[in-house]
C-alpha cells in the first residue's frame, strides 16, 4: 500500500538514525493526518527493521513521545523502528471537537466511530490498521511480520485492545498506565457513549479487560509487559488494572504487572522505564 501525497515535515539526526515527521491525505479518515517515524542506523543503512508503535494518550499528537519520552537512543540500540501516529483526526468542522479535553480532538480512543457526527471521520482503528501500517512499512521498507505495539493511558487502551482484536498482527504488546476496564471509568464512558452510542453492549468490543476475558487460549505466551505508577491520579477511578491482571489470571496470559511506587502519570515515569519496555519488544521482535 503507497501513501497519498506523503510530505516531510522534518527531520532531525538522531544517535546515528533520523527522526522524521510527516503529513499525508488518509482515505480512511477523509483528512489529512500526521504521524512520527524514528529509523534507528540500522534501518537508515537499508536493513529491514522491525516496527515498533507507540500509541499515546489524551490530548497528546504525533511529536509528544518522540519529544518526551527519550526513546530513541535504546530504540538505536535495539535496532527498533519507531512509529508515532497523531491520537485522533484535526479539524474535521464538527463544531463540539475541541469542547472537552477527554473527547473529540486529541482523544480518538483508537476505535471507529459509528455515531454521527464522529463516523465521518473518527476511523482511528481502520486508519492504523488499514492504512498507516500497511504504507509505512511498505514506504520504509521495514518489516510486516515483525510489529509490536505498545501506548500509555488511552493508548495504553489502544495497544491492548488493538493487539487483541487483530491477533497474529502484532508479536508483542505493552503499555504505560492502561485504561484497562472502559466500559467502567468515566474517561471511558464518554468515549463509548459518544463514539458508539448508548448501547453498552457494543462497548465491549473496545474493552481490554473484557477482551482478555472472552479469549480461550493465552494470546500473547511470550508475555504482556504493563507498568503502573502507584502515584497516578487516575489509577483508582480510571485506570483498573487489577482488572486486566484478573483477565489474564483467568485465561492462563502471563502478564508482568510492575507497580511502581513514586510514580505518577507523566513522561516523567514514561521516560523512567521506557527502556525496558523496549528490550521487552526487542527481545520479541528479535
Amino acid at each position: 500500500m503507497a501513501f497519498d501525497r506523503l510530505e516531510l515535515l522534518s527531520e532531525h539526526g538522531c544517535f546515528g538514525g533520523v527522526q522524521r515527521f510527516y503529513q499525508h491525505a488518509s482515505g480512511e479518515v477523509g483528512l489529512p493526518m500526521r504521524f512520527g517515524l524514528f529509523l534507528p542506523p540500522q534501518a537508515v543503512a537499508g536493513q529491514r527493521a522491525p516496527l515498533l508503535t507507540f500509541l499515546a494518550g489524551l490530548t497528546c499528537t504525533e511529536e509528544t513521545f518522540a519529544i518526551k519520552a527519550g526513546a530513541q537512543r535504546s530504540a538505536a540500540q535495539l535496532g527498533l523502528a519507531l512509529l508515532m501516529p497523531d491520537t485522533s483526526p484535526r479539524n474535521t468542522g464538527v463544531d463540539s471537537e475541541d469542547h472537552h479535553w477527554d473527547f473529540g480532538a486529541g482523544a480518538g480512543f483508537y476505535l471507529d466511530a459509528t455515531q454521527a457526527p464522529w463516523s465521518g471521520h473518527w476511523c482511528m482503528e481502520s486508519y492504523l490498521l488499514r492504512e498507516l501500517l500497511p504504507a509505512v512499512t511498505a514506504e520504509f521498507k521495514l518489516d510486516s511480520e515483525r510489529l509490536g505495539l505498545f501506548g500509555h493511558s488511552m493508548g495504553g487502551h489502544g495497544a491492548l485492545t488493538l493487539a487483541l482484536r487483530h491477533p497474529g498482527v502484532f508479536r508483542s504488546v505493552s503499555a504505560f498506565a492502561p485504561i484497562c476496564a472502559p466500559a467502567k471509568c468515566p474517561w471511558g464512558h464518554r468515549a463509548f457513549t459518544g463514539y458508539l452510542g448508548q448501547d453498552e453492549s457494543t462497548w465491549a468490543a473496545h474493552d481490554a479487560s473484557l477482551l482478555m476475558a472472552a479469549q480461550t487460549s493465552a494470546p500473547y505466551p511470550g508475555g504482556i509487559l504493563i507498568d503502573q505508577g502507584l502515584a497516578d491520579k487516575f489509577l483508582a477511578e480510571q485506570l483498573y488494572p487489577e482488572a486486566f491482571e484478573a483477565a489474564c489470571a483467568q485465561v492462563g496470559q502471563p502478564l508482568t504487572l510492575r507497580r511502581h511506587a513514586g510514580y505518577d502519570h507523566s513522561y516523567y515515569f514514561i521516560s523512567s522505564f521506557i527502556d525496558d519496555q523496549l528490550r521487552h519488544h526487542a527481545q520479541a521482535l528479535a
